[in-house]
């Protein structure tokens, strides 16, 4: 089966996060969880992360735009990544101390 152009963005995501240590994993919502939470949460040198996987123009959702605003309100770093933007993802993380 085809991997959807998300996924690749998500398997670049994952093999940078596994590159640099950090702790992260896939939520699952299913009925039992809080809908909107980013496709990647995590933690890196003692900060939170919540990272949105997107491809192409894709944008996120109110309700996933609400829970990166709450993430970066709580002081964690929130973001979302596409093909085009991987490389802020390396920056933000790689500026944690």
């Amino acid at each position: 089966m085809a991997m959807t152009p998300e996924a690749k963005v998500k398997k670049k995501c994952v093999a940078y996060l596994k590159s640099i240590g950090a702790y992260y994993f896939f939520p699952a919502t299913g009925g039992y969880g809080k809908s909107g939470v980013p496709d990647i949460v995590g933690c890196y040198k003692g900060r939170f992360f919540g990272i949105e996987v997107k491809a192409g123009n894709n944008k996120p959702t109110e309700l996933q735009k609400h829970q990166l605003k709450l993430i970066a309100e709580a002081g964690g770093i929130a973001m979302v990544v596409n093909e085009n933007t991987l490389h802020s993802m390396e920056y933000r993380l790689n500026g944690l101390s």
